[in-house]
């Protein structure tokens, strides 16, 4: 007998089940980015502005504000609420209730930053999204707890093993994280080549693929892809890479974007979803490697299987 939702380790998350939730949280962790983006170093290929993945929801992470003090910033997906905690032991919070509107949380949560002494010049305004700018934005304003709660198990169980899959690789590679713009749980693999400039790339573009590179993760879904799903692709996409073999029965490459895919639920419900999506992630990398020429043996640790 499987758990309920509330100890699943791998919960249901239907798209249609939250959609306007999954779209008013999308907004909600863009304007933390924005302030992770406004405050840390730069690092390459954006890795600066993602938000991590906690125990009970996404952080920030420490971010200096140039006064001897660093603040973090911790949206708490269990608890349902927003804290930003300063390195003096300040605590600023404010709770995530059943209709809050886009508004609504960008008020509170610069006013928050006001009450700890910090300034922070950031653009407010929606990032490939539609609609207003964020301290206009009263349309989203749906908060279901109970599907933010699932979505932050799910965000564990999976980050959890793209860590392990992770460790078998020794080259550069990025941190588990989630990417605020697309709101997506990712990880990725270098060569350690540079790659072609994309043709028409703008500056965000060009340093997040200015390197050859084998990219993993997770998306709840959207309007191209109308239910939760783990990808892969390989970038530059090298020729033969959607005829390599994927093992996974509900795996599919998208012959025309070159993306590997397997949908959530085949993994929930499989009867290791551990060994299940840690087959898929291999699959996937070892298809792109091999295509592309990067050498298997050199970049994989001893540990590995």
């Amino acid at each position: 007998m499987r758990a309920t939702a509330a100890m699943d380790p791998w919960p249901a998350l239907p798209l249609d089940g939250w959609r306007d939730t999954k779209d008013t949280l999308h907004r909600y962790s863009q304007m933390i980015g924005k302030i992770r983006l406004a405050l840390a170093p730069f690092a390459n290929h954006w890795w600066h502005v993602t938000l991590h993945v906690t125990v009970d929801g996404l952080t920030t992470g420490m971010l200096p504000v140039g006064d001897g003090r660093a603040v973090e910033l911790r949206l708490d997906l269990r608890e349902h609420a927003m804290r930003i905690v300063d390195s003096r032991g300040a605590v600023e919070q404010f709770a995530l209730l059943p209709r809050f509107a886009c508004a609504r949380f960008h008020d509170e949560l610069l006013a928050a930053l006001e009450r700890l002494g910090i300034t922070v010049e950031a653009d407010m305004t929606p990032y490939d999204l539609d609609g207003p700018p964020f301290h206009e934005d009263r349309e989203h304003d749906t908060y279901d707890g109970d599907a933010v709660a699932r979505f932050a198990q799910v965000l564990r169980s999976s980050t959890a093993v793209l860590e392990e899959f992770a460790g078998r690789f020794n080259g550069k590679q990025s941190p588990v994280h989630l990417f605020w713009h697309s709101f997506d749980l990712a990880h990725a693999r270098f060569s350690g080549r540079r790659a072609p400039t994309r043709a028409g790339a703008g500056v965000v573009e060009a340093e997040a693929y200015s390197h050859e590179t084998i990219a993993f993760g997770f998306w709840p879904g959207d309007e191209q892809v109308p239910y939760p799903a783990y990808y892969s692709y390989t970038a530059p996409a090298p020729d033969g890479l959607v005829s390599q073999p994927l093992t996974a029965r509900a795996a599919t490459w998208n012959e025309a974007s070159g993306t590997a895919i397997l949908p959530y639920d085949a993994v929930r419900t499989a009867a290791d979803p551990r060994t299940t999506l840690l087959g898929f992630l291999e699959d996937a990398y070892r298809a792109g490697a091999r295509t592309a020429g990067w050498d298997l043996a050199d970049l994989a640790t001893r540990a590995a299987p």
